[in-house]
């Protein structure tokens, strides 16, 4: 697996809690569950976003439509995400009195800065896609027709790379945010050494040189 894709079925990528469920008291567990234990559960689900944020492929989400509240934080989760020109986006927590889950908070406050996603939460308006890339929400946008054979192109292109080129990548920019300079130059002199060291760098020089497209393994 060089790549993951995850994508919504039918018309949304993911809009969120059932408010019909909220309104039964059974939104996290049957009726009369105790506090402590919908926040176990809740907790449990909470391991898709952590996964897709930690696990060392890369991770693209295409949102194919409505992406709203847990659906948010799943895509914003993902190491990319594409989306359809027909996408919308929105937190719509304070809608239903809640106050965020699924990774959003954290995941909105680093890539929008805090006033972003203060606003985003606190004024819980619905975005196009067109708002989401200009706000850094999204990286790319198509066509709503196109949306999947391009995602296809792009995860299939990543898939073919540098695997373990990526995984320090991801780490690296994951830690960036959280360490000073001069641990994240350490850091790098770290893993630039040890992708020296690989196949898929001896490939990629070689291939550069005579001048053909590499072909990666991995390794």
């Amino acid at each position: 697996v060089g790549a993951v894709v995850v994508t919504g079925k039918g018309r949304a990528f993911c809009a969120g809690g059932d408010v019909a469920v909220m309104q039964s008291g059974a939104e996290f567990g049957p009726v009369g569950t105790p506090v402590e234990a919908q926040i176990e559960i809740l907790r449990s689900w909470h391991e898709l976003p952590l996964l897709l944020n930690s696990i060392l492929k890369p991770t693209i989400a295409v949102v194919n439509g409505a992406t709203v509240g847990g659906g948010l934080g799943v895509a914003l989760s993902c190491d990319l995400r594409i989306a359809s020109d027909q996408a919308k986006f929105g937190t719509a927590y304070a809608r239903v009195g809640y106050d965020g889950d699924f990774g959003t908070t954290w995941q909105m406050t680093r890539l929008l800065g805090e006033a972003k996603a203060k606003e985003l939460f606190f004024l819980p308006d619905i975005i196009s896609a067109n708002e989401a890339m200009r706000i850094g929400m999204v990286n790319r946008i198509y066509p709503h027709d196109e949306l999947m054979d391009e995602a296809i192109t792009i995860a299939e292109r990543i898939a073919a790379g540098p695997s373990v080129s990526y995984r320090y990548m991801k780490a690296n920019v994951a830690q960036a945010s959280t360490v000073d300079f001069a641990t994240s130059l350490d850091r790098e002199a770290e893993t630039h050494i040890r992708c020296s060291q690989t196949e898929d760098h001896a490939e990629g020089v070689n291939a550069f040189l005579e001048k053909r497209e590499p072909i990666f393994k991995g390794k």
